[in-house]
């Protein structure tokens, strides 16, 4: 009789099928009356309530296909041992004992390693069963040999049902992690001594036995021993009597733990796996005061006695100590950390490194690091630090102020997480691993056996992925500043004749802040917080939250100079502190911008005042059009002097600057960012990197309202005939409102005589005109210069400066070339005589938009120069791939492209007509002229080159277009980007510029 073809998509219900992949088909054998007898295919039910119980526990497994594999393969393996009888003893026992069943399941489902031991030995199962009193069984690493016979099997055995009960109480929550961390590590004790034991019996006849210590070390000395790892162990013998035996038995216990558990490793003894195995109290003295390494004096931090001579342990451990505390006061310490934590990091595979929740960045080893440093620094004062595991250790560094609550805190859920995730990535198959799988089914076995579930909307293996984004990205954060807090407190509240002593501690301690030049950090903080006046007292308050900015941009010295500059300046100013200390975020958004952008720097340090502008919210976004014209007409209105009227009006472009570039570095800044208001009250996002097109605008704005100033100035400095019309007309970037920081002011000037005025009368005013205009805007001032560019005309520079409506016209008809038509597609009126605008703009139309679009010959042209302008005008040494100007995929590709489909085809398809980049590429596709997957990649590839162009400006503070494969460049835009690694962006940047060339490419050879 055929199995009923629904009954495995019922039991998919169960969870069964989803590893298979076969819908619950192979489960259904399993349960049915062939196999568990648990399931009734006829009936698609469990065979019973019992039956119902266990299929549920089933379900709740981790692997519900992976426990019922091994739960029938345990049946098996039992049936053959009672000779094939039909009831299964423990199949009666799951039904009668719900803690027994409870726990063997979570077992099965996790632990495929254990599944096997337990197939091998079903009789074991019953190791999990529940005491008669009730409670489950014991689960604190005792080892309870049973049996005689070899005495390495006896433990062997002992062992795994000690680590089985381990296992069990872990996954049913019958133990936190710290516990389960503690019942492992004294369960490697358990281990140690009874092999100690084992080779010391195994010694010839007539040797007497020796005084031998066995020290854990790393994980199994802090008490936070995982599931498979080396234990780490040094061996101290007493006299040298001692050595010979000694020795054999060190030999003799490393080998006896490699057959029953895990390898013991011995090479954080003095000179590494090159020295002696076994070394006296006295040689090991003799070598830490003379030759040990920083990493050596880390190392014993956790180094506790574990088996053995328990006494000569712990004098060993006390004889050293004085040593230990006292290795931070090396000249090199510090650096010797923070080195060994790079090599740990370069050693990584690079196809593991993102994997890596031990060794990789944002893991386990930056807390560790982080907490012993500390530790190596502060317990030399302080004895409630010395503590050898890390959740203790980190709990009493948080208990004494040297760590904050909240980063403590973060760093605590960060170590617990990512241990965990150790934990279970182990237990699967009792291998040593620390690397997060790629595979699917991998992935989400391993976001259930976390207790990961799906939620609507997101599955459970991205619910896991995210939390494990949000602490590795937190613990990195954390990493480089958990000491700027006690810093300030240790140097600043020092009286000067005790200062001496406490400045090289304080230089310690900003070398792990990140600081490149920590004795020159140090004199700013002195500089600033020194004396005892009001001004510094209110500083020493201010500097802990300024570093811990600072420490987290990639130039932090850079920050702590530039603030000390904006408070040499405003520091007597009696709202400046005052706005610093109690105006909210202010202080922390001054930090990240002066740290992180030298343009704002620059301009804050010519305009300090401007700081102001951080501490309302409507102040960091930008100015409407309108408002700015006004305002710097206004501006302009009330000086007669052109040079002062245009001094004042740079003053406020100045402040616009400030305004636009400041609500840019912070708009990704988490709770720093911006969020101006409405009048109405309705929330609207700041201008910032995120949406490139808004700051475009916002600076060509700005850009447009100083030129119609310095123009009413020019004007009104000039005579000229009355009636003489005069327009500026935008081009290029600022004619397609795409301006960046540093742009120039790309412009045509056009004229118009009056009615019977002499023509070379009003050319000559007109050229007065756009002279003094250029000449106002380019005398030196602390302002930032903007130069006015007008190359774009006929003729280029051979050509006048100025010309009338009707010679442009008569140009355009008879001369135009097609790349000059190209320019004019970002032709718009900027400001000047408006009629006048609007029939220029009205003139060229015909010869940007043709109506009959461009000849063959004209587009071989246009594809002819954009080649030649790749090869020629790309910078000498200049890498194509992360030139953002004109390199592959970048802003001149996706604009070339979309001006080609303009010119070809806006004179039938008046959507096209725009001077907007991203306007014009997303027409062309509403009217099918692009297909819109090479529209969205030539939209990615063009944002995001304009936002790494201006996000190259404000960190440089100076042009520039490639972005730098490696150095704090590249860490200061990724930073400001939003992002945290910049060999992955620098990757996404790649493969988006790729795309985007390859579709540019489809478009112009269409």
């Amino acid at each position: 009789m055929s199995r009923p073809t629904r009954a495995p998509g019922r039991l998919a219900r169960y969870g069964f099928g989803t590893a298979e992949g076969d819908g619950g088909a192979r489960a259904a054998d399993l349960l049915g009356p062939d196999g568990l007898r648990l399931w009734r295919p006829e009936e698609q039910e469990p065979a019973d309530e019992p039956a119902g119980e266990l299929l549920a526990a089933l379900s709740r497994a981790a692997d519900p296909d992976l426990a019922l594999r091994q739960l029938h393969r345990i049946f098996e393996a039992e049936r053959r041992t009672t000779d094939g009888a039909a009831d299964s003893p423990l199949l009666a026992e799951l039904h009668a004992d719900p803690g027994l069943r409870r726990r063997l399941i979570a077992v099965l489902g996790a632990s495929a390693a254990l599944g096997d031991h337990l197939v091998a030995h079903p009789d074991h199962c019953t190791a999990l069963r529940t005491a008669p009193d009730g409670l489950a069984p014991i689960a604190e690493g005792r080892l309870e040999p049973t049996g005689s016979g070899n005495p390495v099997a006896v433990l062997r055995t002992a062992y795994r049902l000690a680590l089985l009960r381990i296992a069990a109480a872990d996954l049913t929550g019958g133990r936190g992690l710290e516990q389960t961390m503690a019942a492992l590590s004294a369960l490697a004790d358990a281990t140690l001594a009874a092999a100690y034991e084992v080779a010391v019996a195994e010694l010839a006849e007539g040797t007497e036995r020796p005084r031998l210590a066995v020290v854990a070390m790393g994980k199994c000395g802090g008490g936070e021993l995982n599931y498979v790892s080396d234990v780490d162990v040094i061996f101290v013998a007493a006299e040298d009597a001692d050595l010979a035996a000694a020795t054999l038995v060190a030999t003799r216990l490393i080998h006896i733990c490699g057959l029953v558990a895990w390898p013991v490793d011995a090479a954080l003894r003095p000179e590494g796996n090159r020295g002696p195995l076994v070394r006296t109290l006295a040689s090991h003295l003799a070598y830490y005061r003379r030759w040990a390494r920083t990493w050596e004096f880390q190392a014993l931090l956790k180094a506790r006695p574990a088996a053995g001579d328990l006494p000569l342990a712990q004098e060993w451990i006390n004889q050293l100590a004085p040593l230990v505390w006292r290795a931070a006061e090396r000249p090199e310490a510090v650096e010797d950390v923070r080195a060994m934590r790079r090599r740990i990091i370069d050693h990584i595979p690079p196809k593991e490194l993102e994997r890596e929740i031990k060794r990789g960045p944002g893991g386990l080893r930056d807390i560790e690091f982080a907490v012993q440093l500390l530790q190596l620094v502060h317990g030399r004062g302080d004895e409630t630090l010395r503590a050898p595991g890390t959740i203790p250790a980190l709990r009493a560094l948080v208990a004494g102020g040297y760590v904050g609550r909240a980063d403590g805190e973060a760093l605590l859920r960060g170590y617990r997480f990512l241990r965990s995730v150790e934990h279970r990535l182990q237990l699967q198959g009792l291998r040593r691993t620390h690397t997060v799988p790629t595979e699917p089914g991998a992935l989400r076995w391993l976001a259930a056996a976390l207790g990961f579930t799906a939620a609507p909307g997101r599955s459970a293996v991205e619910s896991f992925r995210a939390e494990w984004v949000t602490h590795a990205t937190e613990v990195r954060r954390l990493h480089a500043k958990l000491l700027y807090r006690p810093l300030l407190e240790s140097v600043a509240r020092v009286p000067a004749d005790g200062l001496r002593l406490t400045p090289q501690a304080a230089k310690h301690r900003l070398e792990i802040l990140g600081f490149a030049d920590p004795a020159g950090a140090l004199r700013h903080l002195q500089a600033l917080t020194g004396g005892v006046s009001r001004t510094a007292a209110i500083q020493r308050t201010l500097l802990p939250v300024l570093l811990s900015e600072f420490a987290d941009a990639p130039e932090p010295d850079r920050g702590l100079l530039n603030y000390r500059k904006v408070s040499d300046k405003l520091g007597s100013t009696p709202w400046y502190l005052r706005l610093l200390r109690d105006g909210g975020p202010v202080a922390r958004r001054l930090a990240r911008v002066l740290a992180l952008s030298r343009y704002v720097a620059d301009l804050l340090a010519r305009d300090p005042e401007a700081l102001r502008l951080l501490a309302e919210e409507n102040e960091l976004a930008p100015r409407s059009r309108e408002v700015l014209r006004e305002g710097f007409l206004a501006a302009a209105a009330r000086h007669v002097d052109p040079v002062e009227a245009t001094r004042a009006v740079r003053a406020l472009r100045r402040r616009e600057l400030v305004r636009v570039a400041c609500a840019d570095v912070l708009c990704r800044a988490g709770a720093l960012a911006p969020s101006p208001t409405r009048p109405d009250g309705a929330n609207r996002p700041a201008p910032g990197l995120a949406d490139i097109t808004q700051v475009g605008t916002a600076l060509s704005d700005v850009t447009d309202a100083t030129l119609a100033a310095a123009l009413r100035a020019a004007q009104a400095s000039q005579p000229a005939p009355e009636g003489l019309r005069f327009a500026v007309i935008g081009m290029g970037r600022l004619g397609g409102y795409e301006s960046n920081y540093l742009s120039d002011a790309d412009v045509l000037f056009v004229y118009d005589p009056p009615a019977g005025a002499s023509e070379s009368a009003a050319s000559a005013a007109a050229h007065a005109i756009a002279e003094e205009l250029r000449r106002l805007l380019g005398v030196p001032a602390p302002d930032p210069p903007l130069g006015v560019d007008a190359d774009l005309r006929p003729e280029g520079r051979q050509g006048p400066l100025v010309r009338s409506l009707a010679a442009y016209a008569a140009y355009y008809a008879r001369w135009s070339r097609v790349w000059e038509a190209q320019a004019l597609l970002r032709a718009r009126f900027v400001c000047g005589d408006a009629e006048l605008g609007a029939e220029f703009e009205a003139m060229i139309d015909p010869v940007r938009y043709p109506a009959e679009g461009l000849t063959r010959e004209q587009v071989v042209e246009i594809r002819r120069i954009k080649a030649r302008v790749e090869t020629e005008r790309l910078p000498r040494g200049a890498d194509p791939a992360t030139h953002t100007k004109l390199g592959r995929g970048g802003l001149a590709d996706v604009e070339w492209a979309v001006q080609l489909v303009q010119l070809r085809h806006a004179g039938r398809v008046p959507s096209l007509r725009g001077t907007r980049t991203l306007d014009a590429l997303a027409a062309a596709e509403r009217a099918g002229l692009i297909d819109s997957t090479d529209a969205a990649e030539m939209a990615a590839g063009w944002s995001l080159a304009a936002q790494v162009r201006n996000a190259l400006m404000l960190v440089r503070g100076r042009a520039g277009d490639q972005l730098p494969r490696h150095g704090v460049e590249l860490a200061g835009v990724v930073r400001l980007l939003g992002r945290d690694d910049p060999g992955e962006f620098l990757d996404e940047y790649l493969r988006v510029g790729r795309r985007s060339r390859t579709a540019t490419e489809r478009v112009l050879n269409a």
